[in-house]
């Protein structure tokens, strides 16, 4: 029996998981795997600088759960269309400053909802309950689509674009969390945090100085507990 005809089950819960291979995305994955009766992995390349370091964590990720139903999507608008410094090499990842309220170089203009229409339409022809993903509010300072009320407007979308029969709600799990809660949690459930890929610079040993980086360091550092994977600098 397919994940399809599984989720026509009354009362049977399936979802569709946004796994970027990110730390966030990798404890997202947990909690949505303690949650659900099927769920299927989606990753969504971009053009991004470590695209195929992300694809292998999503990979190993995806291995780690048994995960069967898996979706690797490459969406090559977003590099074409620019401005963000993950996309455009013209441009430099800065280095972190988790002081600054600015929007930072690595924001990729409206990502998330181009991520979250392509979750949608797998999420509708699949028969899925729920589109989880990891965004987390701390974050939402430096990138407006990762704010609850983002996320609020697009699940009205989704119930206004979609047939009349679907029903589609949008989980964000981690949103009110820290990234310290973020570890605990994941630790908690087992996450493969060892597997997962947060740089936004290398493919090799991890910066540690990006964004994505600092705030992960920061993450474990808080929880008091030691980032399973290698950095060049920190």
């Amino acid at each position: 029996m397919n994940f399809n005809e599984k989720s026509q089950i009354p009362n049977l819960k399936s979802a569709i998981v946004l796994v970027s291979g990110g730390m966030d995305s990798c404890v997202t994955a947990a909690i949505a795997k303690s949650e659900n009766d099927e769920v299927a992995f989606l990753h969504i390349s971009y053009g991004q600088r470590t695209e195929r370091r992300e694809r292998k964590a999503f990979n190993e990720i995806g291995d780690f759960y048994g995960i069967k139903n898996r979706l690797d999507i490459s969406i090559e608008h977003l590099t074409k269309i620019g401005g963000s410094s993950l996309t455009d090499k013209r441009m430099e990842v800065t280095e972190a400053n988790l002081e600054s309220k600015d929007i930072p170089t690595s924001y990729v203009p409206f990502r998330n909802a181009n991520m979250l229409s392509i979750a949608t339409s797998w999420a509708e022809v699949l028969g899925a309950n729920s589109i989880y993903i990891g965004a987390v509010a701390e974050d939402s300072s430096g990138y407006p689509d990762c704010r609850p009320e983002f996320y609020e407007a697009f699940e009205k979308a989704i119930e206004a674009g979609t047939k009349p029969d679907t029903n589609i709600k949008i989980k964000t799990p981690i949103i009110h969390l820290s990234k310290a809660e973020i570890v605990k949690k994941g630790l908690k459930l087992n996450a493969p945090l060892h597997l997962s890929w947060s740089c936004y610079r290398s493919e090799d040993l991890a910066c540690g100085t990006c964004d994505s980086c600092a705030l992960r360091l920061r993450g474990f550092a808080q929880a008091g507990v030691t980032d399973p994977i290698s950095y060049s600098s920190k």
